[in-house]
């Protein structure tokens, strides 16, 4: 019964949480960037976040730590800020510093969890010892853009796989471009004839680890790689410009006429920046939204290693966005010692896999949540999680 009523106060406070003036300031919103970014100079635009604050709880309650990947930093606000009224005893903080500062941080122990978008690597396992990656939800990275003469009216901008590689490899450097052109018969006339900016994360980052891979399946004229980090072509071009964290990129769009860069959706819809179509593979024009990323999970659903990683760009399917993946909770498996935080940590792990005022908030927000074959795996893998050698979860 108290768990029936945890659960429904849960998703009364997930729905009040946008309303009240109590809740937490969303993190989503960039603040002011602290450079004006001129075209055709590459700079880093730097990102003033607050931290995320930690929720109040019950006095001696058990605190729970996380930090990394920016990718679901709007949704893991929203899920921690509502799980205090699911469980008053733990208060959950997580901080959002992109997904290599996460890795290190799980890794080096300062942290209970990670956040990741980018994969842990076969050195970073070996340092960490026991951290194998769990699916959280899947995402859509989208590339927002700002053009001068284009009203909020107009048709959203379409681009094609082998035009954005070559936007990204400074092939194409001005927005009426024949081939942009050609995608955009109701905008050829409002394409001006400006020098395109082009926007890429600064820093170690999952979110330009799914979108370098994208780049890498969509050309073999993509050689810089697919990584956290790269040597963007642009920035030899001599426009490039590098963004903090999604909110640092999303700034540097934004205040930057004739830009063009990558978020995670959801800071596109919350800072309403415009975003392209993608043709995909299939030769289908998209839009990024959560039947496009259950279609992309779908084509790859049988398709995960034996730790539960996965890439999901550049899918098959007709109806699938190109540029997907999943963002995974990091946590050590065997070596916790305080088991009363590692029991508190799996739980809320597990509510946000399974409960259903969680899942409306994630695709509130434009994500994903996992489809029933992959959660049941997730959720498997979670059993195996032992604490002085005892399994957490009973």
């Amino acid at each position: 019964m108290r768990r029936s009523i945890s659960a429904l106060l849960a998703g009364l406070m997930l729905g009040s949480a946008l309303l009240s003036a109590c809740a937490p300031a969303s993190t989503a919103t960039p603040e002011v960037v602290k450079e004006t970014v001129p075209v055709q100079q590459t700079v880093v635009v730097t990102q003033v976040v607050q931290p995320t604050e930690a929720p109040t709880a019950i006095p001696g309650s058990i605190q729970i730590n996380g930090a990394g990947a920016t990718f679901p930093l709007p949704l893991y606000t929203e899920w921690t800020y509502a799980y205090q009224y699911v469980d008053p005893a733990v208060a959950i903080n997580y901080q959002g510093i992109g997904s290599g500062g996460g890795k290190k941080a799980i890794i080096d122990g300062t942290v209970d969890f990670a956040g990741s978008d980018s994969l842990v690597s076969d050195d970073e396992y070996t340092q960490g010892g026991d951290l194998p990656m769990y699916p959280a939800v899947a995402g859509a990275v989208v590339v927002i853009y700002n053009i001068s003469g284009l009203e909020a009216t107009d048709p959203a901008l379409i681009l094609d796989r082998q035009t954005l590689v070559d936007i990204y490899n400074a092939k194409i450097t001005t927005w009426n471009d024949p081939a942009i052109a050609a995608l955009n018969p109701d905008l050829k006339d409002k394409l001006p004839n400006e020098p395109i900016t082009v926007v890429h994360r600064s820093d170690g980052s999952g979110t330009t680890e799914i979108f370098t891979k994208g780049l890498t399946s969509f050309s073999p004229d993509w050689t810089a790689g697919g990584a956290s980090s790269i040597e963007w072509p642009v920035d030899k071009a001599g426009n490039g410009v590098g963004g903090k964290g999604n909110p640092g990129v999303a700034a540097a769009v934004q205040n930057t006429p004739n830009s063009l860069g990558y978020v995670e959706l959801d800071y596109a819809l919350a800072n309403k920046i415009a975003y392209t179509q993608l043709v995909n593979k299939a030769g289908t024009t998209v839009t990024a939204n959560g039947d496009s990323l259950l279609a992309a999970m779908n084509d790859f659903s049988d398709t995960f290693t034996d730790k539960l990683t996965n890439t999901i760009v550049d899918a098959p399917g007709t109806d699938s966005w190109p540029i997907a993946g999943y963002t995974y909770y990091v946590l050590h498996t065997t070596s916790m010692t305080d088991c009363a935080k590692a029991e508190k940590l799996l739980q809320y792990i597990q509510w946000t896999l399974t409960d259903t005022a969680a899942a409306k908030k994630a695709a509130d927000l434009g994500y994903a949540v996992l489809p029933d074959a992959v959660r049941e795996q997730v959720i498997a893998k979670l059993s195996e999680v032992t604490c002085n050698g005892a399994p957490v979860l009973k």
